[in-house]
């Protein structure tokens, strides 16, 4: 595993309080596996529990928000569970099949887990149907989307345009 954490883009956490938004950096030791860091996210403060938007080698994402005693998933890419653990986590916690060498890239999980914050599941459907988005696009446009754009891409080292 410690292989690849060398290879995370960015790993953050964002949780409203008093209707402000806060993203901090994840530490390494949440990313084990989708229940360490939905431990990890606990912790936070929260109105509406907290956001873990995790990047991995610019080859997909993975979304995990806990309120409570709720945890919900959303994998960008399920073929990613081929190559990465903290992809065959989520695709385990999610209790589906491990994807085959022909299965398509497409998301798995729950695309609605923004739902009550202003993402539906068809805008973020929409966004990983386009090709041309690499993973911290689409969490930055998802971010903007959520009202915490500008500290998404301060924290996790983009330019705003």
């Amino acid at each position: 595993m410690s292989d690849q954490l060398d290879a995370v883009d960015f790993a953050v956490a964002a949780y409203r309080e008093d209707g402000a938004w806060t993203v901090a950096e994840l530490v390494h030791d949440h990313l084990d596996d989708v229940a360490t860091l939905a431990d990890g996210l606990r912790r936070l403060p929260g109105d509406a529990g907290a956001l873990g938007m995790v990047a991995m080698d610019e080859d997909f994402f993975l979304l995990v928000r806990v309120a409570g005693p709720s945890t919900r998933v959303l994998l960008s890419d399920i073929t990613a569970a081929d190559e990465w653990d903290l992809a065959a986590s989520a695709v385990e916690f999610l209790r589906l099949p491990m994807p085959e060498d022909d299965d398509d890239q497409v998301p798995a999980g729950d695309l609605a887990l923004l739902g009550d914050l202003g993402v539906d599941a068809l805008d973020l459907g929409d966004l990983l149907d386009d090709p041309d988005l690499y993973p911290d696009e689409v969490l930055s446009d998802v971010a903007r989307r959520l009202g915490f754009g500008e500290l998404f891409d301060d924290a996790v080292g983009l330019t705003s345009a």
